[in-house]
């Protein structure tokens, strides 16, 4: 007989679970998705007891399924989070959360003599090494690490 496992969290009829977040990035996850702009009902946990990590965060968002875009911003500061999409109480598509090719208008470039940091334009990135997360700026080339990147703030 298998054991029943506790929630730690309340079951979501239909949204979007996000686990597996590493405890410190939790808020700055929050931030990158606007998360306290919305109306939704969203539970987040944070500390929560994780195998994998130690601790980790969770986030349960009712009624809210995120576009590509939207996730990638997740995978600059937290790579290996998983995505649980819900529909009528059950988990119909799982993914882990992914860096892309490129990050546009995510990242700021650390470069202050950046034409991004100098005109009102976005910034662009490839992202060279997916594995350590290291990024270069389409414009200037410098490169960057994910210890040394600084996230854009979503357009509010």
């Amino acid at each position: 007989m298998a054991e029943k496992k506790e929630l730690q969290v309340a079951a979501l009829e239909n949204g979007t679970v996000i686990d597996h977040i590493p405890s410190e990035k939790l808020f700055t996850v929050v931030s990158l998705l606007g998360l306290q702009q919305m109306s939704n009902n969203i539970t987040i946990g944070f500390n929560l007891a994780s195998k994998k990590l130690g601790k980790k965060g969770i986030i349960k968002v009712a009624d809210r399924f995120f576009t590509d875009e939207e996730i990638n911003r997740i995978a600059v500061v937290a790579p290996h989070v998983k995505l649980n999409i819900i529909r009528n109480y059950e988990v119909v598509e799982k993914r882990e959360v992914r860096l892309p090719d490129e990050l546009r208008g995510i990242v700021k470039c650390a470069n202050p003599k950046c034409i991004t940091n100098n005109e009102p334009m976005p910034t662009y990135f490839h992202v060279i090494d997916k594995e350590n997360c290291v990024i270069k700026c389409h414009y200037c080339e410098k490169e960057q690490h994910r210890e040394e990147i600084e996230v854009v703030k979503g357009e509010d």
